[in-house]
């Protein structure tokens, strides 16, 4: 009929958006912020109040022994050899596991995360087997006058391999949400394999790269279990500050066993800020 109306039906109300209860909200959150209390602020405070006991001259005295300024500059050497080896390990498998389809891409990835597997303890082991006196390489590195276990090289390999997975892990997952289409375009304008990396693809992960490489740094300068079994525990040539912080709480030597160990959680509070920065760096970029 001409002129009649259609009637259209009716669309359902929108169901409000259902929220929990306040007590729900507040106890939860009440919760969590008890046991981040209880599980990490307070230890953190106790290393710093238990450092600072005897007062402040008793702490730069215990910072200033020649065995602690040896650890010092051992866990720095370290972390200087292993970072940089990492970075451009998990630049290059980043690059290739996110860019290319290859045969092995699986076995790659599984290798990137056995460090992550295997406890730092059973790696100290397997380098002791391999490189050891008694190991597949030991009497070739006798004959040769070289020393891998108890000394620096063990020390690097051993934290290299627990260290392994940092940047790449960071990396890898950032440059598959990219995609690849910006190289694609660069390429087909004539852009070299070089250039496309410097100009695109570093660019874009830069802040990524540099929450890995961070965090790749504190774990190097923390590691404990598997340096502990290459190392041999020897004063002012291999021990690095988390054995040395051992040696000196074992020999009840409590405050400078806790103001080594303020150095290592100095350390911690530095990355968490730096995570922080690099966190809201990037999602400010990503707006």
């Amino acid at each position: 009929m001409a002129g009649a109306s259609v009637a259209l039906p009716l669309r359902p109300p929108r169901a409000a958006p259902r929220r929990d209860p306040l007590f729900v909200r507040y106890g939860l959150t009440t919760l969590a912020l008890a046991a981040l209390g209880v599980l990490i602020v307070l230890p953190l405070v106790a290393v710093f109040v238990q450092a600072f006991q005897k007062g402040a001259a008793v702490y730069f005295a215990a910072i200033r022994q020649p065995d602690t300024l040896s650890a010092i500059r051992l866990s720095l050497l370290t972390a200087a050899i292993v970072v940089p080896l990492n970075t451009l390990f998990g630049l290059a498998a980043a690059w290739a596991v996110t860019k290319f389809e290859f045969r092995g891409r699986n076995v790659l990835l599984a290798l990137i995360d056995l460090p992550l597997a295997v406890s730092p303890v059973i790696a100290g082991l397997i380098y002791v087997l391999v490189f050891g006196t008694q190991g597949w390489f030991g009497p070739w590195l006798a004959d040769h006058d070289l020393r891998v276990i108890f000394a620096v090289p063990g020390i690097v390999l051993a934290t290299t391999f627990v260290t392994f997975p940092f940047v790449a892990r960071e990396l890898i997952p950032l440059m598959q949400s990219q995609g690849s289409d910006e190289e694609e375009a660069a390429l087909v304008l004539g852009a070299g394999g070089w250039r496309v990396f410097f100009r695109i693809t570093l660019p874009n992960i830069r802040w990524g790269l540099l929450f890995g490489v961070v965090l790749c740094t504190a774990r190097a300068l923390g590691e404990f279990g598997a340096v502990s079994v290459v190392s041999g525990h020897i004063r002012g040539q291999t021990n690095t500050l988390p054995l040395h912080v051992e040696i000196l709480y074992n020999e009840y030597n409590y405050a400078g066993a806790f103001a080594v160990a303020s150095l290592l959680s100095v350390v911690a509070v530095i990355t968490l800020a730096i995570k922080k920065f690099l966190e809201w760096k990037t999602s400010e970029e990503s707006r």
